[in-house]
């Protein structure tokens, strides 16, 4: 749909970067084909979250094996990516590896929220020493979860620029294999093809998933790659007629998942492809008289798009829309403002240390009030800067605040960068995930880390600090 990105090269390669002593074009093939299979298995057995403790040991171990027949790549990544993401990546695993460190009674003792864990100690007669986590099994499961997002970014920083918008088309594949995996669900009403039935709903795309939220966010993830990635050079001749059908199915995907969060935030890489259409419509002709209202125009595409889609499934099957408008009008998931306020006067017995990462399900019932409970656990806080308050106190606030200034600071560092879009279509994924972090809690599976980890890779690859020192496999 974008001219600037659908004709970037005509052929795609696996080329040594010449400024990379350590690089070779077996190297880059190498890595992006283990990128590919940590993405699939991710997105084929991670979506589950922390319930389906098998299904991702399967996709940590594929990433271990990953990154154990890439170990070049992962020290050449420490040697060459730029120091504040190296900084991040390391505060990130150290943060939660700080809880599991056995502390001296003298020291966790005193720590804020550590009462009934001294009573416990207490009642075995060994009040000795203890790490600071309150449930450190929970945290070091949590620890292990960063190893998926660990050999996307690693791996995938050695793979060429090339290899990364095929990997973002595979991302693209999988999502509509996500839709062709709904459409039973959906019709059945959640009876056939469901492959995690502890949270039935009728009617409602998941995929391969078990949270609608996270599949609709994967599909508006999906979404923004794309409406930015380069088609492959076999498809240049059916390049506007591929990218617009395969973004009507995405389009028609996060409306089955009646996810209100995921509805809302396609906006965010609709708007971009529409921003993008318009500038890149005024800059053709600047000097026309009728441009201003044919960039008009072209920007509307993409509205249009979502109306063509709305308006489709009104015909097909206007329940469906109906049911999806109810989803806003209705309060059916007030619960969380409550959970949220319990989860405020948790991360107070906690401040500023926290419990420890991933221990949220088990302090949360001790400071949840008997006037808020249901017949239903909460399980999580449905807002996960409220979590990390809990679990990680002021050090993980901080480092969520330092990792969305990177994002912004790359974002902005790409504006310069002849592949911009490319770059941005990263940053939407990760400004979603961001977004929706506030009402649900998108990181918290295998499936959504990995994609989160590509996007970072995008992101910060495709700006000019990431390529100023490599050598460019795409150019104009």
């Amino acid at each position: 749909m974008a001219d600037t990105t659908d004709t970037i090269k005509p052929t795609l390669s696996f080329q040594r970067d010449k400024a990379d002593p350590v690089g070779s074009a077996a190297a880059s093939k190498s890595a992006f084909y283990a990128l590919l299979a940590v993405l699939l298995f991710a997105v084929a057995f991670g979506g589950g979250g922390s319930k389906y403790g098998l299904a991702n040991l399967i996709v940590q171990l594929a990433a271990l094996t990953a990154l154990a027949f890439h170990r070049e790549a992962f020290f050449n990544f420490w040697k060459s990516a730029p120091l504040l993401l190296r900084v991040l990546i390391a505060l990130s695993i150290a943060l939660p590896l700080a809880y599991v460190i056995p502390l001296p009674p003298s020291v966790w003792h005193n720590m804020p929220g550590r009462e009934l864990v001294a009573q416990s100690f207490g009642l075995v007669g060994e009040p000795g020493w203890a790490a600071l986590s309150v449930d450190p099994i929970r945290t070091m499961l949590a620890l292990s979860a960063l190893v998926v997002p660990l050999a996307v970014v690693t791996i995938g920083w050695r793979a060429s620029r090339d290899s990364l918008i095929l990997a973002g088309w595979l991302i693209v594949s999988l999502a509509l294999v996500n839709f062709a995996l709904g459409i039973p669900q959906v019709l059945s009403n959640s009876e056939v093809g469901v492959l995690y039935p502890e949270n039935p709903m009728p009617g409602v795309l998941f995929g391969t998933f078990a949270n609608r939220n996270s599949t609709g966010l994967f599909l508006v993830s999906a979404l923004s790659l794309a409406s930015f990635l380069p088609v492959p050079p076999r498809f240049h001749s059916i390049a506007l007629p591929l990218r617009i059908g395969i973004m009507l199915f995405l389009i028609v995907a996060i409306l089955l998942t009646r996810s209100r969060t995921a509805l809302v935030l396609a906006a965010l890489p609709l708007g971009l492809l529409a921003l993008q259409m318009l500038l890149e419509r005024l800059n053709r002709r600047p000097g026309a008289k009728s441009t201003g209202a044919k960039a008009a125009l072209f920007g509307l595409i993409p509205i249009a798009l979502v109306l063509v889609v709305v308006a489709g499934l009104a015909a097909a099957a206007p329940g469906r829309i109906g049911d999806v408008a109810d989803r806003f009008t209705s309060g059916g998931e007030d619960a969380r403002s409550y959970i949220w306020e319990d989860a405020v006067y948790a991360a107070d017995r906690y401040w500023p240390v926290g419990s420890g990462t991933g221990t949220f399900d088990d302090v949360f019932q001790i400071d949840e009030s008997l006037e808020n409970m249901t017949l239903r656990k909460a399980g999580r806080a449905h807002n996960d800067y409220l979590e990390l308050a809990i679990e990680t106190g002021l050090p993980g606030l901080a480092l969520a605040a330092f990792w969305l200034c990177l994002i912004g600071w790359l974002c902005w560092r790409a504006r310069t960068e002849p592949h911009r879009w490319i770059a941005w279509s990263g940053g939407a994924i990760l400004a979603v995930v961001a977004l929706q972090s506030i009402t649900d809690y998108p990181l918290r599976n295998m499936s959504m880390l990995a994609v989160a980890g590509f996007a970072l890779c995008l992101l910060g690859r495709f700006t000019p600090d990431a390529s100023s020192s490599r050598k460019q496999e795409i150019l104009p």
